[in-house]
């Protein structure tokens, strides 16, 4: 009855948005890399740190040291496109490290900026600048999100979480096809192909292995955390053979929509219909790589990629790994927003299509890709009457089936083996820094919470928040770095945040001005209902 819709997951983040981001981005002011903090001009007085590669100079910013565009892996250009990263090249004397690196291919919208640049693999280190001998820092890596089409490490700024005592390093990685293509032509010895973006993932955490000590880091406590795509990313790496060793904790944002991958078989028979449609119908790997940029982009999936099964990343689907114990066991912090789905209805909206009485049961079935029939019991399910708009409703339906149910499905499953903490933001008036105001209320929609834990100095609509507002992110962020420091989000003068267990289900609630412990998530979601439906 339900069968299309898991495999519908793997199209979700910008399902809705492939088909608005052009006409959203005359509506985003654009604001460039040069408006960000610390990007003052270089100074011979900056910070000098020795990498494996070379020495490189930063920028100190008041309690925090910056190191930015820092190469990581070798270009992934001509020979390398589509291939596993491998070492970046050494440099002689001092390198500058006070500017952002071109980041990896994307067209412009309203969760990127345009890029042509293959030669992207860089990350920047945020420590604080004032290191005390013998006691390293905690490490947290940031994965940004985007689809794995958009999205960029320069967006984000961790100076606060530096500033409560942690080393923060955010990369970029290969997005779109040129990060997520699978095809025969391109398989390795093993007959493998794709995860090229989880594989720079897990070169830039062997960098941070082999690096961060001079930073003022502590190799053997790293914590990975994404939001969305980089949410979704984490969530592969911890379910990766290939990434066991390299962090000790995780935190997911958002990062859910997808825990069932596209089989290997599969994820090559559409890299072979992009071939053919970027014109190398050959399907030779040389065609392949000798491609323009602009056709590649031209060429890609504008609704978003997600990783595929390959026995050497990922042997088998996250819901497996997770079901099973099969996974890299640290702790984990996992969670979403009330109302995550909003910000779909919202880029639909702004498409000229926005949800109506008349079109309902019928956006349920495209937004889901189920018959009339199963649309029409979702929408008894969740009747108009029920919500104070069509285009509430709809974001009800997305958020319960898409992002809340499958999150507490690895909830469910990751806390018999390991310590979980799960949580749901919820701050209905968060500000919206993506998109324009529509016609209904963005709520604690997809991302809103990224602002109270790092400021988004890029943001086309940045928001104020208000006095209790800056108190829950006070509190979040004592929460995301005590969990780095300890493993565990909780500390004195923070309120208590219980572990999940499958018995109490108990989550925070990460609402203004202060955290609440809940046990209601299952019911308010819906969960019975969509575990019913699926299995159907």
């Amino acid at each position: 009855m339900f069968k299309t819709w898991t495999g519908w997951r793997a199209r979700t983040w910008l399902a809705v948005a492939g088909v608005t981001l052009g006409a959203l981005v005359a509506a985003a002011p654009a604001v460039s890399a040069s408006t960000l903090g610390g990007q003052a001009a270089a100074s011979a007085s900056g910070p000098v740190v020795g990498t494996a590669n070379g020495a490189v100079r930063g920028l100190a910013n008041g309690a925090v040291d910056e190191f930015l565009g820092i190469p990581y892996a070798a270009p992934p250009v001509g020979a390398l496109r589509w291939r596993p990263p491998q070492p970046a090249a050494s440099w002689p004397g001092v390198r500058d490290a006070t500017q952002f690196a071109p980041h990896c291919p994307q067209p412009p919208s309203p969760f990127g900026q345009a890029s042509m640049s293959e030669d992207c693999l860089f990350l920047n280190v945020f420590t604080p600048s004032h290191q005390k001998p013998g006691s390293p820092h905690p490490v947290m890596v940031w994965i940004h999100g985007g689809a794995l089409v958009t999205g960029e490490s320069d967006d984000y700024s961790p100076a606060k979480l530096v500033e409560d005592g942690v080393t923060v390093v955010t990369i970029n990685y290969r997005l779109g096809a040129l990060g997520f293509l699978a095809h025969p032509a391109l398989a390795d010895a093993n007959g493998q192909s794709g995860d090229y973006g989880l594989m720079d993932q897990q070169a830039a955490l062997r960098w941070v292995q082999r690096n961060i000590a001079g930073f003022g880091g502590n190799p053997h406590n790293v914590t990975i955390f994404g939001e969305s795509a980089g949410g979704l990313s984490t969530l592969s790496q911890v379910a990766s053979p290939q990434a066991r060793g390299l962090f000790e904790r995780a935190i997911v944002e958002s990062g859910s929509y997808n825990l069932t991958q596209a089989s290997l078989s599969s994820a090559e028979a559409a890299g072979a219909a992009f071939a053919a449609n970027a014109g190398c119908a050959s399907q030779t790997a040389a065609c392949l790589r000798s491609l323009p940029v602009s056709t590649i982009l031209a060429s890609e999936n504008a609704a978003g990629y997600t990783p595929n099964i390959n026995s050497e990343v990922l042997p088998e689907t996250l819901k497996t790994a997770f079901a099973t114990g099969n996974f890299n066991r640290v702790p984990i912090i996992n969670g979403t927003n009330r109302d995550e789905w909003r910000l779909f209805v919202a880029l639909s909206e702004l498409a000229g299509n926005p949800v109506t009485a008349s079109n309902y049961q019928s956006m349920i079935s495209s937004t889901l890709g189920v018959s009339p029939a199963v649309a029409a019991v979702i929408a008894a399910k969740y009747p108009l009457s029920a919500f104070p708009s069509p285009p509430i409703a709809l974001g009800a339906v997305g958020t319960d089936a898409i992002f809340a149910c499958p999150a507490l499905t690895i909830d469910q499953s990751v806390s018999h083996f390991v310590p979980t903490f799960a949580y749901e933001f919820n701050d209905e008036n968060a500000p919206e820094n993506f998109l324009p105001p529509v016609s209904f209320p963005y709520g604690a929609a997809h991302a809103s919470e990224i602002q109270y834990v790092m400021d988004l100095p890029t943001a086309a609509f940045p928001g104020t928040l208000s006095v209790q507002q800056q108190q829950l992110a006070t509190i979040m962020k004592g929460y995301w770095t005590n969990f780095a420091k300890r493993g565990f989000p909780s500390s004195f003068g923070t309120p208590f945040w219980p572990l999940f267990n499958n018995l109490t289900q108990k989550m925070q609630s990460l609402a203004p001005p202060t955290p609440q412990t809940e046990t209601d998530f299952a019911n308010t979601h819906n969960c019975a209902f969509w575990t019913a439906l699926e299995a159907g």
